[in-house]
């Protein structure tokens, strides 16, 4: 009877029509993946019956299925914004525990210093350690800045110096280094150390030609008289011959006492033929402390907060995850997916952007929903008209009773 086949198809054209409304209303949804229904028809269960007799019951919506292709990445030059370029999923805890799964990369960070999604689910990635390193295969947990949103001061314990002396220089003559012609300040360098408040402590480093080949290292601390420190020999290479005699400096706590040692390391130095010095390195460790004034997320899916003292310092990088069949993951509003035995209960695989079949991240974009406007809207009018189809074999069908009831 045609009331069942035309009732079955106005159930799956509504339904189908509810499915490209969602898909509408979420055009600027990011991350969001369109849906599509997907159709079966229907045939009664009946034993022994002939084959191209049974002219089905109608039709009903199988599936929904989800359409996990690209969607397209917008710039928006926010630092916490980022978009997944290929596969992948984010890795979210939400506030109830249960670990979830999205393609929008629009956080935020909390007053604790956590980075969150909209739903203040929490962004999960291999956590740095003090200095700022990220282990190879560490645990995952979730991704935050310092506690107070500052760094502390540290204590400065070496300096790295690399430079190249001129081969050409003459010997100075003059017997005292204020004296000397040409001039110690030819040849000397500058760094800044710091003590266990933060404090600045400059250091000045110089080297006089003393013979072919062979240098002295002066130096002078927190503006204090130049002292000679070592020595320094080269080889007809331009190499060093042996470790310079200059290995450590001790530098003074702002009590004006105590000391502490600086190890120096001079083993870069060169002495090739050049018209002038030259430094291409000459940092210390150690850091003033700072209160964080940016937060930023790069290509690598590193996680690094920006602070006042000028130094920048990881907190982790952001770990990925993906399904063998991306379709059988649970959509539960706010972008998320949870993961289902359909799916698989676990990722098949987690790992840094980029790596194995992973899609790399791209900082300061967002991913745009995946649905075609132009699509949806032809699809919305080929249900409107399967509707009316539909809604027309009832019509038909009740015309015939009719037309049955009124036989006389």
């Amino acid at each position: 009877m045609a009331f069942q086949q035309g009732l079955s198809g106005l159930n799956a054209a509504s339904k189908n029509l509810d499915v490209i409304g969602h898909n509408i209303a979420n055009a600027n949804t990011t991350g969001m993946k369109a849906s599509r229904a997907e159709f079966a028809e229907l045939y009664a269960n009946a034993m022994g019956t002939a084959g191209g007799i049974n002219q089905g019951l109608g039709v009903e919506v199988n599936t929904v299925s989800q359409q996990f292709t690209q969607g397209n990445l917008s710039v928006t030059g926010n630092s916490l914004d980022v978009a997944i370029n290929g596969n992948g999923f984010f890795q979210i805890d939400q506030p109830n525990g249960v670990r979830a799964y999205t393609r929008d990369g629009s956080f935020k960070l909390t007053k604790e210093g956590q980075i969150v999604t909209n739903d203040n689910g929490a962004l999960l990635g291999i956590v740095a350690d003090a200095n700022g390193l990220i282990p190879t295969g560490g645990a995952i947990g979730p991704l935050m800045m310092p506690a107070g949103g500052q760094i502390d001061a540290a204590r400065s314990t070496k300096l790295d110096l690399r430079f190249n002396l001129d081969a050409s220089a003459t010997v100075p003559t003059g017997t005292a280094p204020a004296a000397l012609t040409p001039p110690i300040e030819t040849y000397g360098t500058s760094a800044v150390a710091y003590n266990a408040q933060g404090t600045a402590v400059p250091i000045s480093i110089y080297f006089t030609k003393t013979a072919n080949n062979s240098w002295d290292v002066w130096t002078a601390v927190d503006g204090g008289a130049m002292t000679n420190s070592g020595s320094m020999t080269f080889g007809n290479d331009g190499e060093l011959t042996s470790s310079p005699t200059l290995t450590s400096l001790n530098l003074t706590e702002s009590d004006g006492t105590t000391t502490f040692p600086v190890a120096i390391n001079l083993e870069r130095a060169t002495q090739y033929g050049s018209s002038r010095f030259g430094v291409t390195k000459g940092l210390a460790d150690g850091q003033t402390s700072g209160q964080l004034t940016a937060v930023n997320i790069n290509d690598s899916g590193v996680v690094q907060g920006v602070y006042s003292n000028g130094k920048t310092l990881a907190v982790g990088q952001i770990q990925l995850a993906t399904f063998t069949n991306a379709q059988g993951l649970a959509p539960v509003g706010g972008n998320l997916w949870l993961a289902t035995a359909a799916s698989g209960m676990t990722p098949t695989a987690t790992g840094t952007p980029g790596s194995g079949n992973l899609g790399v991240v791209r900082a300061g974009t967002l991913e745009d929903s995946n649905v075609d406007l132009t699509k949806e809207l032809v699809n919305m009018m080929t249900a409107q008209r399967t509707y009316q189809a539909n809604a027309q074999t009832i019509k038909t069908q009740d015309q015939v009773l009719n037309t049955i009831l009124n036989i006389r």
